[in-house]
This record gives C-alpha cells, sequence and structure tokens, in this order.
C-alpha cells in the first residue's frame, strides 16, 4: 500500500503542472483519416512545412497534428510507394477534421509493381509504420501473412528480423524475439500480455491456437517505449486483431492440400465480413478460419547414462525409442469486432475472440532398454485441447485540442486440457506400457559390457544413431505382441489455466506538435490452476509378484488395429526397423482398460503416489503499473522520447509439500513474491533525411519468475541415499536487464528497406537450476531449485535489405530480393561443483543463454509483375543451448541443432477480385535434431515430410 500511494503521490504531481500547462496553451487540432483503396494507411507523414510540424498517421490511419496558428495553411501528405498530396487547410480554433483522405499508388515510381495481390502495399504498410515510429518496431500487415504459407499467429513473425521460432511436430508454436529464451519475449493481445497455459509453467504463450487469419498487424517492438509492458527482455510481439473497416468488405477463402509424410489430405477456410451501420457510426467486423489437418511425424529417442556414478560411461546409451505421431490437428477461431461512434471525438470499440485447437495424437513408441535388457512399448491416444476465449471493451475520447484519454478493460482465459480417457473419473493423457524381456542379450556392447555409439566406446563398438541396429545376439528374438505384456497404465494429468483481468488507461496532453506528454496506468489480475506432473499410476498384481493376481494381458490379447504406416516408417534413417511395427490397441480399448470393471478384473491396483498432491498448485498475481512519458523535438529532425514505468507485483501460490519416510505427510505450503520494477527508458531519433533515419534507445526491462520455479512444492525422500530435497523457491527475484540500441535504416523509393545495427544487454539476476550438495549431522543431502544467477550480457548486431530489381529491363524487372541475418553472442557463467568433501570447489562454466542462437537468418526470392507472384522464403535457424546440465557441466548440455526450413507460395489474380494461391512448406524435409555435448551425440531427431495446399480467395467488396 505504501507503493501505491507514492506512485499515486507522483502521478498527481507530475500531472498537475502539465495539466496547468496545456489549459494555457494556445492549440488548435487538425485530424483525419487516410485510406486507399484497400483501407486505412498507417505510418502516412503529415507535414505542415510552413510552420515546420508534422505527424503520422496511427493503424487505423488516424492523425491529430498539433498548431498555435490559425488561417490557412497547406498540408503535404507522403507515404512510400504513393502519391505525394496537398491539401489547403482553413485553420479554426478547436478542432478541425478533415475527414477521410484517399492518396493513389504511384505507379510511375514502382512501374507495375503495386498492383492487387503482390506484396508492395503490404510492405509500403509496415514500412510507414517503422519509419515514422519513435521506437524500434517492424510491423507485419495482415495482407502479407495470407501470401506467404503461414497458418498461424506464430508463423506469421518468423520472417522478422531477428525473430526466431519454436518447432511443434512441424508447426511453429512460440517466438523469441533476438534469441533470448522463449519467456522473455512478452506476447501481447492489442496492448496486453496474454495469459499463458504453457504446460511447463513458464510465461511463454503458446500460439498455435489462434489463426494467422484473424490478425491484423503484427507490432514487433525491440526497443519499448514506458507506454508497453515491460516485461520483455527480448522484446515484445503484439497481435493486433481486426477492426471495423472503412466501408463493406466481404472476402472469403477456401483450399484444399495433401501431406506427403500422413499421406492425407487437409483444408483451410476462411470468411470475412465487415461493414458500417447507422450513417456510419456503427462497425462491425467478424472473421472466421479453420485449419484441419492430417498430420504425422517419425520421432528418434537417445537415452543416455548421465546418472552414471562413473564419468566414463555417462555416455553410455541408455535407451533407443523408436516413434511415431500419426494424428489430426484443428485449429478455428472467430474474432468479432465492434466500433461505436458517438461523435468524431468519441467512441467506444469491443473485440471478442475465440480460438480452440485440437491436437489428436495417436502414439506409437517401441523402445530398445540396453539397461534392463528388454524391449518396451507404449501406446497413448493424446487428445490435447488448447483454448484461448475472451474479450475487451474499450474507448476513445478527445476531449479538447490537447487532451485525449483512452482506456481499455479485458478479460482473457487461456486453458490447456485433456478429456480422455472416458469411462475413468480421472483425466488426462492415458499411457499403456507393455514389456517385453530380451533374454539372448546383445552383440554389439563395448568392453565395458555398456552400449555406446563407436565415437564414444572404450573399443570404438557400436555404429552410427542414424544407422541403428538393435544388436540382438538372437535375431529371432524381435518385439512379439504374443509376449508384450502390459506392466502399467498411467494418467498424466497435464491441464493447466490462466484467467487475466485488465484495466489500463492512457492519458495524452499534446500543447504542439512538438511537445507530446503520455502517462498512464494498468491493473492486472491473474489466477492460474496447474496440475503438470501429477501422474496417476496403476500396476498388476502380477508385475509385483502378488500371489493369486491375474495373469498379465498380452498385447495380441486385446483389441487392436492396423498400424498407420504412412509414407513409410523411418525411411529417413538407415537399416530395417519392421520389428518395431506393432499393430497398436484401439482408442476404445485403451479408455476401456482404466474403466473400475477392468481394472478390478485384471488385478490392477491404484500406486498412485501419496506425493503426487505435491505437483498440484494455485497461483494468483496481482499487477499495479503506472508510466509518464514525454515525446520532444529538440531540434529540426531529431525527436526524443523519454520517461519511466513502474510495475508492482504481487504472487502468491497454494499448494502442499510431501515429506517421506515411512508414511508420506502431505502439508499444505503457500508461497508469497513481491517485488518492485523500476523501468527508465529513453529513445532518440534522427532524420538523416526523409528516406533515412538513426535511432538510439536505452530501456531497462524485466522479467518475472516462472510460477514452475516458485511453486511450494517440496518432495523430501529420506530412503533415498543420500536425500533428495526438490523444492520451489519463494525467495526469487525477477531477471532485469539494461538494454542499449543502436539502429539505422534507408528506405528506397520502390517500396524497399536496408536497414542494421547493434544491440547489447547486461542482464542480471539471470534465473537457473540449481542442484546443490551439502552435509548435515553426518548424512548428504542433494537439493534443487531454482536460484539467481548474478550476470548475463548478450551482444549481436542484425542486418537486412528488401530490394527490387525493377531497373533490370522487361520480364527480369519483376524480381527482387529480401535477406536479413541476425548474429547474437551471449555469455552466462553457470557455478558447478567439482571434488568431494573438503576438496569440493565452484568452478564457472561458460554458456550461451538457453534457446539463443548464435546466427539466424531469413532469404526471400520472390517476383512480382502483372498478375503474378511467387516467393521463395528460406528460414535459418543456428543451434543453441536446450538445457543446462549444472550438475555434469557443458560436456552434457543438450543442444538444439541448427535448422534451415524452405517454405514457398504462389498467387495469380485471376480477376480484380478472385486470386487463386499455391503453398508449400518444408520443401527440404528438414528434420528437427537434438544432441548432448557433440553434435553426433543424438538426443532427439524428427522427421514430419513437406505439406501443401492449393486455393481461391473471393474479394466481394
Amino acid at each position: 500500500m505504501k507503493l501505491f500511494n507514492m506512485l499515486r503521490k507522483s502521478l498527481r504531481l507530475l500531472l498537475l503542472p502539465l495539466c496547468l500547462f496545456a489549459s494555457i496553451a494556445n492549440a488548435q487540432m487538425i485530424k483525419g483519416t487516410v485510406i486507399c483503396d484497400d483501407g486505412p494507411l498507417p505510418g502516412v507523414t503529415i507535414y505542415m512545412e510552413a510552420l515546420n510540424i508534422g505527424a503520422a498517421t496511427d493503424l487505423d490511419g488516424q492523425f491529430t497534428l498539433q498548431t498555435q496558428t490559425e488561417g490557412s495553411q497547406k498540408l503535404k501528405i507522403s507515404y512510400i510507394g504513393y502519391q505525394d498530396k496537398i491539401i489547403d487547410v482553413n485553420v479554426k480554433k478547436g478542432i478541425n477534421d478533415l475527414g477521410t483522405i484517399t492518396l493513389v499508388a504511384d505507379d510511375l515510381m514502382l512501374g507495375e509493381v503495386v498492383v492487387s495481390g503482390t506484396m508492395a502495399p503490404s510492405q509500403a504498410k509496415a514500412y510507414n509504420v517503422k519509419k515514422s515510429s519513435m521506437t524500434l518496431l517492424d510491423v507485419v500487415a495482415s495482407d502479407a501473412v495470407g501470401k506467404l504459407p503461414d497458418r498461424n499467429a506464430a508463423e506469421a513473425v518468423q520472417r522478422i528480423q531477428g525473430v526466431a521460432v519454436a518447432r511443434y511436430h512441424g508447426e511453429a508454436d512460440q517466438a523469441t524475439v533476438r534469441g533470448t529464451p522463449f519467456a522473455w519475449t512478452s506476447t501481447m493481445f492489442n496492448g496486453s500480455r496474454l495469459p499463458s497455459s504453457n504446460v511447463i509453467g513458464n510465461r511463454s504463450s503458446v500460439l498455435d491456437a489462434v489463426p494467422s487469419e484473424l490478425i491484423q498487424y503484427v507490432q514487433v517492438a525491440k526497443a519499448l517505449t514506458p507506454d508497453w509492458e515491460g516485461d520483455a527482455i527480448g522484446g515484445s510481439v503484439n497481435f493486433i486483431t481486426r477492426t471495423a473497416p472503412m466501408s463493406r468488405k466481404l472476402g472469403a477463402s477456401l483450399a484444399g492440400g495433401y501431406n506427403a509424410f500422413s499421406e492425407n489430405g487437409t483444408y483451410n477456410g476462411s470468411i470475412v465480413y465487415g461493414d458500417r451501420f447507422f450513417n456510419d457510426k456503427l462497425g462491425v467486423i467478424l472473421v472466421g478460419a479453420i485449419w484441419d489437418r492430417q498430420w504425422g511425424s517419425d520421432s528418434y529417442d537417445v537415452k543416455y547414462n548421465t546418472a552414471s556414478a562413473d564419468p566414463d560411461n555417462r555416455n553410455a546409451i541408455n535407451t533407443v525409442m523408436l516413434k511415431r505421431y500419426m494424428g489430426k490437428r484443428k485449429t478455428y477461431g472467430v474474432n468479432l469486432g465492434l466500433e461505436y461512434k458517438f461523435s468524431n471525438n468519441h467512441k467506444v470499440t469491443f473485440r471478442g475472440l475465440y480460438d480452440k485447437f485440437h491436437d489428436i495424437r495417436p502414439v506409437y513408441e517401441s523402445y530398445v532398454d540396453y539397461e534392463k535388457s528388454r524391449y518396451q512399448y507404449n501406446y497413448r491416444y493424446s487428445h490435447y485441447q488448447t483454448k484461448l476465449t475472451g474479450g475487451e471493451l474499450g474507448g476513445e475520447h478527445q476531449f479538447s485540442s490537447m487532451i485525449g484519454l483512452d482506456w481499455t478493460v479485458s478479460d482473457y482465459t487461456s486453458n490447456y486440457y485433456l478429456d480422455t480417457p472416458s469411462g475413468s473419473d480421472r483425466k488426462g493423457l492415458p499411457i499403456a506400457t507393455f514389456r517385453q524381456s530380451i533374454k539372448g542379450g546383445f552383440n554389439n556392447l563395448s568392453s565395458d559390457g555398456l552400449r555406446y555409439w563407436g565415437f564414444d566406446s572404450p573399443n570404438g563398438i557400436g555404429g552410427n544413431p542414424l544407422d541403428f541396429e538393435a544388436g540382438l545376439n538372437d535375431p529371432g528374438e524381435v518385439m512379439d505382441a504374443d509376449k508384450l505384456t502390459l506392466q502399467q497404465l498411467v494418467i498424466s494429468q497435464l491441464d493447466n489455466k490462466e484467467h487475466d483481468r485488465t484495466f489500463q488507461f492512457n492519458l495524452k496532453i499534446e500543447p504542439s506538435s512538438k511537445l507530446k506528454f503520455k502517462m498512464g496506468g494498468k491493473y492486472r489480475t491473474k489466477s492460474r490452476d496447474s496440475y503438470y506432473g501429477s501422474n496417476f499410476v496403476y500396476i498388476p498384481g502380477a508385475a509385483l509378484g502378488i500371489p493369486g493376481s491375474p495373469d498379465l494381458l498380452t498385447l495380441s490379447s486385446l483389441q487392436r488395429e492396423s498400424f498407420p504406416m504412412g509414407h513409410g516408417y523411418f525411411t529417413e534413417m538407415n537399416g530395417n526397423h519392421n520389428q518395431c511395427i506393432l499393430d497398436p490397441l484401439t482408442k476404445d480399448q485403451l479408455y476401456q482398460l482404466y474403466t473400475p470393471q477392468s481394472l478390478q478384473a485384471n488385478g490392477f491396483g491404484d500406486y498412485t503416489s501419496a506425493a503426487n498432491e505435491t505437483n498440484i498448485y494455485k497461483a494468483d498475481e496481482n499487477v499495479i503499473a503506472a508510466y509518464v512519458m514525454a515525446e520532444v523535438e529538440l531540434a529540426d529532425h531529431l525527436r526524443f522520447v523519454g520517461g519511466f514505468r513502474n510495475e508492482y507485483t504481487k504472487t502468491t501460490l497454494k499448494g502442499s509439500q510431501a515429506v517421506i519416510t515411512k508414511a508420506t505427510d502431505i502439508r499444505s505450503a503457500t508461497v508469497k513474491n513481491n517485488y518492485n520494477a523500476f523501468l527508465p527508458m529513453a529513445h532518440l531519433k534522427y532524420e538523416l533525411s526523409d528516406k533515412a533515419n538513426l535511432r538510439f534507445a536505452y530501456t531497462r526491462t524485466f522479467v518475472r519468475p516462472n510460477f514452475g520455479d516458485m511453486t511450494p512444492g517440496q518432495s523430501t525422500d529420506q530412503t533415498a541415499n543420500p536425500i533428495v530435497i526438490t523444492k520451489g523457491n519463494q525467495d526469487l527475484n525477477p531477471t532485469f536487464a539494461n538494454n542499449f540500441d543502436l539502429m539505422g535504416e534507408y528506405y528506397f523509393d520502390n517500396v524497399g528497406l536496408i536497414s542494421g545495427g547493434f544491440f547489447y544487454k547486461d542482464i542480471q539476476n539471470m534465473i537457473f537450476k540449481d542442484v546443490s550438495y551439502s552435509v548435515e549431522n553426518g548424512q548428504n543431502y542433494i537439493t534443487t531449485q531454482s536460484k539467481n544467477l548474478k550476470n548475463a550480457r548478450l551482444f549481436g548486431f542484425e542486418a537486412g535489405i528488401n530490394k527490387r530489381f525493377d531497373f533490370l529491363p522487361g520480364f527480369w524487372s519483376g524480381f527482387g530480393m529480401e535477406v536479413n541475418y541476425t548474429f547474437i553472442d551471449s555469455e552466462v557463467k553457470v557455478p558447478r561443483q567439482v571434488g568431494s568433501g573438503d576438496a569440493m570447489t565452484t568452478v564457472y562454466d561458460e554458456s550461451s543463454l538457453p534457446d539463443q542462437s548464435k546466427h539466424m537468418a531469413n532469404i526471400i526470392v520472390f517476383y512480382e509483375k502483372d498478375r503474378l507472384m511467387v516467393r521463395l522464403a528460406g528460414n535459418y535457424r543456428g543451434n543453441s543451448v536446450n538445457t543446462i546440465n549444472q550438475q555434469l557441466g557443458p560436456d552434457f548440455y543438450v543442444w538444439t541443432d541448427n535448422n534451415f526450413t524452405v517454405d514457398a507460395s504462389a498467387t495469380y489474380n485471376i480477376t480484380k477480385g478472385v486470386k487463386a494461391f499455391v503453398e508449400m512448406n518444408n520443401l527440404l524435409d528438414e528434420p528437427l535434431k537434438q544432441y548432448m555435448g557433440d553434435s553426433r551425440r543424438l538426443v532427439n531427431a524428427e522427421w514430419y515430410g513437406v505439406r501443401g495446399q492449393i486455393g481461391i480467395r473471393w474479394d466481394l467488396f
């Protein structure tokens, strides 16, 4: 409360002189909306040369310009790719509304480039917004997203310079800016951070539930101003949903496709309707989209002997698994936008959103277990559901020529859950585990009796990961449905739900076009329910040796269906793996195993750990934020934006702890973590010319600790030696960063751009997973807990160019290229204890930040002329640390290997309102790989094939 009162008093003191100054200023306002044939134009430059004052339009094409002068004036309106327009204005006292101003494409400048259906109008919007912005901002417009084969919100940002995405079974689902960990990038909808139902409890938002058709603009801010939420060390990605159009709009698209891996069809459709009613006071837009596809992948997984006490055999292989996914995904969403104008100075808006992602994944897992000399076969029927729902009500009010206010109240919920298996009162991911002994042993073991890859083996025996052979002494001892017996049934709870309610307001005071003030506040209350890691376990009595138990069920004795072959089984690897192809259970048979009647009849007992409850927690978080900022024209062509933002966070997590002795004692526990973030920010923008800008920014940003790292759950296993304590950390501090950016950009006349610059981040209190050892009263303890590191740093540079080759003759003038590259070098020092007893010391291992790639690039070759547009797009992401093994050191870090994917699209304008298109993804069939320490030591390799579709778009109005 003290902090709240302090903030309130500070704002009052700041507001008082501003309001007094505003009240005596003698300013007139000129306002209007700039459009083209396709709708509003953002980033249009409005300039009054006689008075040397200017402004720019917002994303809705609207602008305001302040002047102390009355009488006749000339306004020059400029936009890259469009003809300049001069307007005579008779400025009167108060607000002067110019209404709608229409610009015409400059065909002389662009030749045949700016035609309906090309990328040029989209890029013109993006570049004009970037050019006029006071911050480091990149923008993608909806029509640009639709011209590349990007089907969800994450894929929509992957082409932007400095942005990388995570791919999940072939589809992008998360985005990060400048290679920082995914949780360090703020994902927002319409200016407010999205709730996250991320399954592992971190704050990164999973975006595969949001169809790209629902997005009007994507803003990527790499250096923030105080009016943006401050918890974004990497940057912020702001998705702006569609708003009501200026006039009637009706369009639709329909496409059908094919997945080469699953050898099944896909389809995609969308519809957009917008109109205005009641003398244009009421605007409405309704967007619906669906993407239904069959998909599949082969995943090759290796587990190593890293827990061994002997360092010499930690690279030995424990298990090798061949995993087949063959499923169905459906993404659909609806976006409703309403706008009501009471007058030219007052309007209210509403945006509603309903997105749903069904991910149905029957999974077939075949293991060779070298440690226990057996086969294992898992079948699970995964039906994950992700739902994002909510809406927001807001208003914009211009009270006078100098004072404006906007406000928003929003309510959004993100939910990740499973409703399976039917027939059981417990819900989650059902997994049936079968095992079969290998009695004849293996013939490819090394001299120490363990299984290695050849490059790790003491005597060179072992082969290569992608040339895998089980190495059976008895070649006939293969996986057999008659010998695989049901050993375990598990229901894994993965449900997560976050619910955010937010209120925010922004007050703007503009005494003149050379001086602007802005201030505001935000209050957000968040609730989270998490069940991640909670498992229900059933084991048959016969597997435990209980006398009189029913015989173990064999795979062959249960109802099964044909194995889904698709394009073939692990055809990307050498060798014959057909012994791992087993007809799986039917879905109904799997569910039936979990019914009370089946469990009892087959002798299954409930062996769920009493400590299971400690994985469940509920979190509540309240955030109070306030900011003050000013934009000042310091000199001709030099502008400054500066101010501060303050965010106070109050977090409470309620759960339980377990102490395991002869019995398990469950105790309720509460964790509280409160902290304040004071965030000063400053930006300088110098206009070298009307085509070039130079920018400098200093910003302080932060990242809140993940809920999963603060969980109150604590398990103490006193039966282990040494005793193992696993706990959350209520004292975690947020991670802070001081960010420095120096960037420049130059705009070509023919809708092109060259840009580049440097950035540096000084990071404090980075969070990592710590494993520590201690001795108390002669007893050894191991404690695992998330903690803060002192410092880390990140340095990088980025450069990009988009150039059309219109200087070439004839046919060749339609070619062009877009290339961007980002280099990032980061360093964090991870403490590790070596030695034992009195000789134990601490060493510091150097590592890059998790999920941070040193090299990222996009290469796009395009052709645009007459009615045809063709694009070939390559996306490269270098290798990055995925998991830091703090206990064992860098040789046991898990890395994600470099990845280069190629996509393609083509559009042909049949008529003015009808377009045919073709889209292709993953043309090189690029696998996603992970490795441990050495790039040859695979941990995972996944192949998911090529997919594509062909369709048609109609724009009726």
